[in-house]
């Protein structure tokens, strides 16, 4: 695992509606770059292995939305949560679980993932190259805090969910201790 200090420069491949674009589907591609992000931002990012997997649709993602407004209160002016899928996954994931204040960020090429440093080999349980779950508090593209799972490896056994929740970064935040990860937000069928 690489430690770095500030975001990779990267360019995300996005779709956003486009109601100019014909038809049942009014979207369009949209770079989006690292800058455009970061750039005189305080950022929430938590990257997760996979929407509609269990963990991440039940209570990483719910919680992070649940307490949208508190991260507000504490200067964070967006959360995103990026995992390594494609736009249209994310979208219709985002739909899915009802995620209205985190902005769903897919890195489809595992591009920003692998220059993190996160990037791991889930061959293991048939996802193919995927993001090892963590988050981080990134001010103005300096990574100023982050929260990475235990245990960092490829084909892990496991897919530990310790520290990257929504409430031991909004203890950081406060300055306070962190209680742990709440109960699921939300109940998963798959």
């Amino acid at each position: 695992m690489t430690v770095i200090d500030r975001v990779p420069h990267v360019t995300f491949k996005t779709r956003v509606r486009d109601e100019s674009v014909a038809g049942p589907n009014p979207y369009r591609w949209q770079d989006l770059t690292t800058d455009e992000i970061f750039q005189g931002k305080k950022v929430v990012v938590f990257s997760l292995p996979g929407a509609f997997t269990p963990t991440c649709s039940s209570n990483h993602l719910p919680r992070y939305e649940e307490l949208y407004e508190e991260f507000k209160a504490q200067g964070v002016d967006q959360i995103i949560c990026l995992s390594v899928n494609d736009a249209f996954v994310m979208f219709q994931w985002g739909k899915h679980v009802g995620a209205k204040n985190v902005f769903l960020l897919p890195d489809g090429n595992g591009e920003f993932t692998r220059k993190m440093g996160m990037l791991v080999d889930k061959s293991n349980i048939g996802f193919g190259m995927r993001s090892w779950r963590y988050s981080m508090l990134v001010n103005d593209g300096k990574i100023e805090k982050i929260f990475t799972e235990p245990d960092f490896s490829d084909n892990a056994g496991d897919d530990p969910f310790e520290v990257s929740d929504a409430d031991t970064m909004l203890a950081y935040l406060k300055g306070e201790q962190s209680a742990g990860v709440s109960a699921p937000r939300r109940e998963f069928v798959g």
